[in-house]
């Protein structure tokens, strides 16, 4: 991790090996920039009006996915 002269986080460092993996894993993954089309962009939007307005239906990862297990 690295932090500014106030600890505050500003970015990590990764090996280039790791860079290495992550690239072959995700060939796309220098193209993250791109933005997103208008309806794409409307659809996290909201996504994320509908998660504040109900925050009480979220549910922790963990519990989500032992609960689906349990279903199986």
């Amino acid at each position: 991790m690295i932090e500014d002269i106030k600890g505050d986080k500003e970015g990590v460092f990764i090996p280039i090996e790791d860079w290495a993996r992550i690239k072959a894993n995700y060939p796309d993954i220098e193209n993250l920039d791109i933005e997103l089309s208008k309806w794409e962009q409307e659809l996290i939007d909201n996504r994320l009006k509908a998660i504040d307005e109900n925050s009480e239906r979220l549910m922790d990862g963990k519990v989500l996915f032992e609960e689906l297990k349990r279903k199986i």
